[in-house]
């Protein structure tokens, strides 16, 4: 029994925003019912895979049931239909208009089920000059300003490695949601939710656009903290040509380190305005470039500093902490599955099973 056990989601998104939203209410005990086209989720098909699914599938999916419906088919929008009238959630991820246009917008469903609550994810939103341009992840990023400070020392921005917007708008979603649940709770009534990518993304950046927000110039990444002009907020590379990372500003992080090395001169460069400490960071590439990362790790071990190697995934997997925090899980047929990162003290999770394609509702 999890805390959103009762809860029923029709779910029509595929990809990445909604499916990571709905398996987050998976992996707490709602019905999550997938509705799939003939071909289902495309994600399906992406490898790599094991145990018979693709990992991105199965990681995103686990514990949902699926349906293959022809929503252009009156059977189809029949069947949807009365799925609608056992919901308390309904989910969907096209563009803005296909749901009016199939007869299932939120005024339509509304009146199947009046109080449910009703969450369209789309890049841009519903409404507005960008509604229906076409994008994906790195596209909103691009448009909400932070690929331009996702960018090399040359100021070259490059392909982001975590597609922010998408994962911006799942928990968006995923907070409006319940939200509107408990809500409900007390008023009896649905709601409806607009989560644009954009507009979920956009707050992300409070703490580095503040200058821009204000009305003044764009950062830019060579003279902020957070993005490359702090001597301890920096990334420097090893003898071996792997990497480590510095990722603590507080000044007692600098005194620690700079002491340990014997440069206690340096300690004031670390307290200058960002964009001004190239003395601290030059000296800090040469002595990082004198020991190899592992060499580093074993020297660090002893010292107050925010320090960590970078690792690859294969190594950040297989690091002590993950057994020790159980955040890969193997279920019954062998694959792995990332746990959720909410998850309740004394309560036991294990993944539920990927959906078969049309695997079909579970008798109640």
């Amino acid at each position: 029994m999890g805390k959103l056990s009762g809860i029923t989601v029709v779910d029509l998104t595929q990809f990445l925003p909604g499916p990571m939203m709905t398996v987050m209410m998976a992996d707490q005990g709602a019905r999550v019912i997938k509705i799939e086209p003939q071909a289902g989720d495309p994600a399906r098909a992406m490898e790599p895979k094991e145990a018979g699914h693709s990992v991105w599938f199965a990681n995103l999916n686990r514990g949902k049931e699926s349906v293959v419906l022809d929503l252009k088919s009156e059977d189809g929008k029949a069947a949807l239909a009365d799925l609608c009238r056992e919901a308390d959630v309904f989910v969907e991820g096209f563009r803005p208009g296909v749901m009016k246009r199939l007869g299932f917008d939120f005024d339509s469903v509304k009146e199947i089920k009046p109080d449910i609550i009703y969450c369209s994810i789309s890049a841009f939103g519903q409404e507005g000059s960008l509604a229906h341009h076409p994008a994906h992840d790195m596209a909103v990023q691009a448009l909400a300003g932070f690929l331009s400070v996702n960018d090399g020392a040359d100021g070259m921005p490059v392909v982001p490695g975590a597609p922010s917007a998408d994962l911006a708008a799942g928990l968006t979603a995923l907070s409006a949601v319940l939200m509107a649940l408990v809500g409900r709770g007390s008023s009896g009534e649905g709601a409806y939710i607009d989560c644009a990518m954009f507009d979920s993304l956009l707050p992300w950046c409070a703490h580095t656009a503040g200058s821009a927000i204000a009305g003044g110039e764009s950062p830019v990444s060579s003279h902020q903290r957070s993005l490359g002009g702090a001597g301890f907020y920096q990334v420097y590379e090893t003898k071996d040509a792997k990497h480590v990372a510095l990722g603590g500003r507080e000044i007692k992080f600098a005194r620690n380190l700079l002491t340990a090395l014997g440069r206690d001169d340096l300690i004031a460069h670390a307290e200058r305005e960002a964009g001004e400490q190239q003395e601290l960071i030059a000296f800090l590439r040469g002595a990082f470039a004198a020991r190899t990362r592992d060499e580093w790790v074993d020297w660090f071990a002893d010292k107050d500093v925010a320090f960590a190697p970078v690792l690859n995934f294969r190594e950040a997997l297989g690091e002590p902490y993950i057994a020790e925090r159980q955040l890969l899980v193997e279920s019954t047929d062998g694959a792995h599955h990332i746990a959720p990162p909410i998850r309740f003290a004394g309560e036991d999770w294990r993944p539920g099973k990927v959906p078969e394609l049309n695997s079909g509702p579970r008798k109640k």
